[in-house]
């Protein structure tokens, strides 16, 4: 009688909670480390709240670590650390500009921002139990999206662009929370029409484009894009709203065709609104002259004085509280308070920054690769996409590569929305990553 094969033992993954705890308490320590930094060089004295900031964020952290923990164990080990690193350092740089500007003190709202930030990722991470269940409720998303979208048109512009929601002192900025909902829509309507896209229509010169009845849902979100450009004035979160689709359908397709079709539909449109809307077409002639206000003798305005920070930083930078970035002006902690950290860490401090946002892009982007539905790959993607592509947009508009946007550098910026949304962000790819890592050693997810 043959022995009957007996089935090979599965492999344990390690969970690496150790490693994520260890980075956690690193990240805190260097944020309370610039904090402390911060108060000595102003005034040569330890800052009096320098205790409790530490304390506030290590118990945020922890409790986003034992959430984790509890839910998903085989989550990336980098993805939260990162998170509490980049908002820390945010939080110390925001304070530091609060010095500057005693009648503006933005820290103290900004912390409370970021502890509602960390809540909804302990409710992400302990209540979705599934990443694919947000599948389902893809038109829901997609809805509430366009309505978060359309809201601020019927409110005053700020700053020029009407991206806000402004009543007795309260703000929120309903596109960072549509940026989520749109990437949720997006992964799903790929996803169940891959095959359909993936289709080659008429080939033209050496580019082979889709067919037509698939092209049209990328042409109604260019024009979709455009429009929220001339209602609301914002060309970055057209520009981000758009560049996300293409590139989740060049992930879902694997056509090149997409890109090419997406970049010259992002081209046409960006140019024609630069020379349409008075606001945008300012920005673009500040971007080709940035010292033309020097020039005529008005003084420097924000990029040029952004520049100069950059410039006054060097390589190792004037260090933290030593700067005067503060001359940029109003938009010194939200668009422009990469320079801030430009001048104050240097070149040196500023690569750290983007290595560790390209970290946090590569981390999940990874976890993309290793979802086994192709809803979770796209969102993953999607996601991690949205970080990357403000990331890029933001910085080059303040170091003069492309026109300056208002948008919010994740996590470092002043602003309530965009902090939320980001932690949501992580808390989403910590799902996805969690469930690649246990179907991979062969676990069900708890």
């Amino acid at each position: 009688m043959a022995q009957a094969d007996t089935p090979a033992p599965v492999a344990r993954l390690p969970r690496r909670r150790g490693i994520e705890l260890a980075l956690i308490l690193m990240a805190v320590l260097l944020s309370v480390f610039g904090y402390c930094n911060v108060g000595l060089a102003q005034h040569d004295a330890l800052p009096p709240g320098a205790a409790g900031y530490g304390a506030g964020l290590g118990v945020l952290a922890l409790l986003a670590h034992l959430a984790v923990r509890l839910r998903a164990p085989y989550a990336d080990p980098l993805l939260l650390p990162i998170g509490v690193l980049l908002n820390g350092l945010g939080l110390v740089l925001i304070y530091r500009l609060d010095l500057e500007t005693p009648g503006d003190r933005a820290a103290p709202t900004q912390l409370v921002w970021s502890t509602l930030g960390v809540a909804l990722f302990i409710v992400v991470v302990l209540l979705l139990r599934d990443h694919r269940v947000l599948q389902r409720y893809a038109y829901v998303c997609v809805a509430a999206a366009l309505a978060l979208l359309t809201v601020p048109i019927f409110f005053p512009a700020v700053n020029g662009a009407r991206i806000w929601i402004r009543i007795e002192g309260f703000s929120i900025q309903p596109g960072e929370f549509a940026k989520v909902l749109l990437a949720v829509f997006f992964a799903a309507y790929l996803a169940a029409n891959r095959s359909a896209l993936a289709y080659a229509g008429r080939r033209v010169w050496r580019l082979q484009l889709p067919t037509g009845r698939v092209l049209g849902p990328i042409l109604a979100v260019w024009l979709v894009s455009v429009g929220v450009l001339v209602l609301e004035r914002d060309l970055g979160t057209s520009l981000l709203f758009f560049g996300l689709f293409v590139v989740l359908l060049y992930v879902a397709t694997g056509r090149t065709g997409w890109i090419a079709v997406g970049l010259l539909l992002a081209s046409l449109g960006a140019v024609a609104v630069g020379w349409l809307e008075p606001h945008v077409h300012s920005r673009v002639e500040d971007w080709l002259h940035p010292f033309a206000s020097i020039e005529a003798g008005h003084g420097p305005n924000q990029l040029a004085q952004s520049l100069f920070a950059f410039a006054a930083g060097g390589v190792t930078g004037t260090g933290l509280g030593l700067g005067h970035s503060v001359l940029i002006g109003f938009a010194v902690k939200s668009d422009f308070i990469l320079a801030t950290a430009g001048e104050e860490l240097g070149f040196l401090g500023l690569s750290a920054v983007f290595l560790l946002y390209g970290l946090l892009v590569e981390r999940g982007y990874r976890a993309g690769l290793g979802a086994r539905d192709p809803f979770g790959r796209l969102l993953a993607v999607g996601l991690s996409s949205i970080v990357a592509l403000q990331v890029f947009v933001i910085a080059g508009g303040v170091t003069g590569l492309i026109p300056l946007t208002g948008m919010a550098m994740p996590f470092l910026a002043q602003g309530g929305s965009s902090v939320v949304t980001n932690w949501a962000i992580v808390a989403l790819l910590i799902r996805v990553s969690h469930a690649a890592r246990s179907q991979a050693g062969g676990r069900a997810e708890p």
